[in-house]
């Protein structure tokens, strides 16, 4: 009695509930599970990094090209202000064509990767790898810690995990690291939240992580979903409790807690998605993903549930592969009895016998990697099944990799109820897992040398894959690129005859065949099929134009800058096309559109030439030449610097400003030989702008008395001016005799009155202001010379010796 009184009593005063604590793995002393754990991360990276080890020397291939090596954000074009208001391609958020992909965190990533190593692509590709290697350490410690797998069989699943060959498109492509940076933080999320001595900033640390996740990638934001479902698996037990015993609001209060704080995070991070979406949804076309299109419902959901069942089948056995599986790749499902529904019908088998498990479990919690495992590799890849929303692809083996872990967890879970259910068995499963993971290397070494190129790539994927028409499409446009212009039509062609409908391989053969007809012909079959498209309307009025049809060009033209306000080349071609009068227009919305970019200013100098205005077209040479020194590191063209001085040179010396033309090429100068020190340039300058005044104003003096050349030197303190005084004959000056004394009286009065006329007369030219009979070399210091520019010489001649080499940029942006 006394016991059950006992225990009815710690029923009844039990403390607030909180998360059930896992089973704790025995060890026999913590040095050897210190030594235990610091062994499987070593082995886990190190196989890892082995395993990509012959990616380092590839190239950007794919989408690294639009996403790194023509994106500003990326390489420094643009601010990083800019960078938060982009999308992952460089686009506006706000652009209606934008690809509404928000991963700044991502991108500021390529940017420091840019910063440090420029676009050597040996250096992205060991990044790639080394965050891989820690993602796998990061694997290995939730198999313990979350999975609570034994330490031998964790070691296994983040192994397979490291090998895995599906997990090659986001290693071994370096646009792939949006997938590797959002698992890195999805998986301390997870292990945050989850220790075993939580406490509060615990849980808001892993929603910080959380929204880390969300900005590397997407599908990241699932963490708070996941962590909320296995919170209320491990405090089911209490839950179920406090039920009975009716008193949720006192046995419950940590898990509520915890649950309204990653429920109002969510909520405001998923708001705060949407507003990023700037009132419209990413718009994708039937090529991109043809299920999303189809007018039936049942050809829909057939489909797209063998999708989901084929991505699965992937993670099994990641045999074939390929880094772009639109057009083709994929029949559609139209009919019930097409064989491949039994695939989705035993893959969905398969999901729900786990889910009935991982529900029976709730209340021993026997088969925790089971739960965990299914949590992840299902909520991670719900955004990308199109099940919820339409997304831009048909499959896609990068957003498998954060799913791949759940799969190894299940797979090592699986291996290890089998070696000790069954100790004969355990020859047989470790020269199995052997084979598996000798293959996966094998495999992952293999499709590694298949992202070497892009060449490489399309043709290793068009063995696999060679029903899929945007292979071919791509492969046409790799080699009309290397001038095999008859193998790119061939392509385009085989791309047409598997696509009837695609508008960019009619657009792009049309820019190949000769003659007008033809090419006309494929253009206006482009526009047919997708009137929006731009570049069609683009290519179909340069050939009118070429061809002597004016109207039309500007017709097609116009419509094209329609469809995109902010195509550049359709502005430049619509130029030659317009009036003087309306070429104004353009070239101002030129400027507005690229501000750093010197040739738009170059454009705008010479219509400003030729209207006969060379002031302001000399301020727009002036500009186009400060561009190209401020972004000479950037992309560009080397001589850029060259042509816009010599332009603005010309235009200097048109003006008759040679003092002006003669620093500007000291400037240029200056810049060439490259100075260590902005301040020295900056003295350097001022010094010799100094003196070109004091030298300008000593030959406007020189003149004044003399018009004859003369190479005397003035004391600027004795020049006075006198109101409409008759210039004195040189002759007379010199044979007249004047007292020193009475000629410094006659200075004093001389001055008072140019004071007094000043005040009355300021419309006074310089030669009738100059009193010359203050010229001490016309009073008998006729030999003896001034030594203010001798000194100006020794000081300038010192500065320029002491100085070394200015930055250019400095220089231009100081000084204009």
């Amino acid at each position: 009695m006394c016991r059950c009184r006992n225990v009815t009593l710690k029923l009844r005063t039990a403390p607030k509930m909180k998360r059930r604590s896992l089973t704790t793995v025995r060890e026999e002393s913590q040095p050897k599970l210190l030594c235990s754990d610091v062994t499987i991360y070593v082995m886990v990276t190190t196989t890892a990094v082995l395993s990509y080890m012959n990616s380092l020397n590839g190239d950007f291939v794919h989408d690294d090209i639009p996403a790194i090596v023509t994106n500003g954000d990326v390489v420094g074009s643009n601010s990083l202000k800019q960078l938060f208001l982009d999308d992952y391609w460089g686009m506006p958020m706000a652009d209606a064509n934008s690809h509404k992909s928000y991963r700044p965190l991502t991108t500021l990533s390529f940017r420091l990767n840019h910063a440090l190593a420029g676009l050597r692509p040996w250096w992205w590709h060991a990044c790639n790898v080394a965050l891989h290697a820690a993602c796998c350490a990061l694997v290995a410690r939730a198999c313990v810690t979350i999975a609570r797998l034994q330490r031998p069989f964790a070691a296994l699943a983040a192994l397979l995990f490291a090998v895995h060959p599906v997990h090659t498109e986001a290693v071994a492509g370096v646009v792939g690291r949006a997938d590797v940076l959002a698992c890195i933080f999805f998986l301390s999320s997870l292990l945050v939240y989850h220790r075993p001595t939580s406490n509060k900033k615990c849980v808001w640390l892993s929603v910080v992580l959380g929204a880390l996740s969300m900005l590397a990638k997407e599908t990241g934001i699932m963490i708070f979903i996941l962590n909320l479902a296995f919170d209320f698996y491990r405090c089911w037990p209490f839950v179920k409790r406090s039920i009975c015993s009716l008193k949720i609001e006192k046995k419950c209060t940590g898990l509520s807690i915890r649950a309204i704080k990653v429920v109002v995070s969510l909520a405001l991070l998923v708001c705060l998605r949407l507003a990023l979406l700037q009132g419209t949804w990413p718009s994708f076309s039937p090529q991109d993903n043809p299920t999303a299109f189809h007018p039936s419902f049942f050809v829909r959901l057939m489909t797209f549930c063998y999708l989901a069942a084929f991505n699965w089948w992937l993670l099994l056995c990641p045999w074939t592969l390929s880094h772009d599986w639109q057009m083709g790749s994929v029949p559609l499902i139209t009919s019930g009895w097409d064989p491949r529904n039994l695939l989705t019908c035993a893959a969905f088998g398969a999901l729900l016998l786990l889910c009935y498990r991982c529900i029976a479990d709730l209340e021993v919690q026997k088969h925790t990697p089971a739960v965990i495992g299914l949590l992840l590799m299902v909520l991670p890849f719900v955004p990308a099944s199109n099940l919820l929303v339409t997304v831009g692809f048909v499959i896609a083996e990068r957003v498998l990799y954060i799913p791949s872990v759940g799969s190894v967890i299940i797979t090592a879970y699986g291996v290890q109820l089998m070696w000790c259910s069954k100790p004969g068995t355990k020859v047989v499963l470790a020269v199995g897992l052997a084979i598996l993971a000798a293959s996966g290397v094998a495999r992952t070494h293999r499709r590694n040398a298949d992202w070497r190129d892009r060449a490489t790539l399309l043709r290793a994927d068009l063995v696999t894959l060679p029903q899929n028409a945007k292979l071919h499409y791509n492969l046409a446009n790799f080699l009309r690129e290397t001038e095999q212009q008859d193998s790119a039509i061939k392509h385009y062609k085989e791309a047409l005859r598997l696509w009837p409908s695609y508008a960019s391989a009619h657009n792009n053969i049309g820019t190949l065949v000769s003659g007008m007809d033809n090419a006309e012909h494929h253009f206006l079959q482009a526009i047919k099929f997708n009137k929006y498209h731009v570049n069609a309307h683009y290519n179909l009025g340069k050939l009118y134009k070429k061809n002597g049809k004016p109207i039309q060009a500007i017709s097609m033209l116009e419509k094209c800058i329609w469809l995109q306000p902010r195509f550049v080349q359709a502005h430049v071609e619509l130029l030659t096309l317009r009036t003087e009068n309306e070429k104004q227009r353009i070239l101002t919305r030129l400027v507005d559109l690229e501000p750093n970019n010197w040739e738009h200013y170059v454009l705008y100098g010479d219509w400003l030439r030729s209207r006969g205005l060379p002031a302001p077209a000399a301020k727009y040479y002036l500009e186009a030449t400060r561009l190209s020194f401020r972004y000479r590191g950037v992309d560009r063209n080397v001589r850029a610097d060259l042509i816009t001085f010599r332009y603005t040179a010309l235009m200097y010396r048109s003006l008759g400003q040679k003092s002006r033309t003669l620093q500007l090429l000291t400037r240029w100068h200056t810049w060439r030989r490259g100075w260590p020190s902005a301040a020295a340039a900056h003295m350097y300058l001022r010094d010799w702008r100094l003196k070109m005044e004091l030298e300008g104003r000593a030959q406007i003096y020189s003149k004044a008395v003399n018009p004859t050349k003369s190479t005397k030197c003035f004391d600027h303190s004795q020049l006075a001016v006198a109101a409409k005084e008759e210039r004195i004959p040189q002759k007379e000056i010199k044979n007249k005799t004047v007292d020193a004394k009475s000629a410094k009286n006659k200075s004093d009065r001389n001055d008072s009155d140019n004071r007094s006329c000043a005040t009355k007369k300021r419309n006074l030219s310089v030669s009738s202001q100059i009193k010359t009979t203050h010229n001490k070399s016309e009073i008998g210091l006729k030999d003896k010379k001034c030594t203010l520019h001798r000194k100006d010489k020794k000081k300038n001649s010192g500065v320029i010796a002491n100085i070394g080499t200015p930055l250019a940029e400095h220089i231009l942006m100081k000084t204009y």
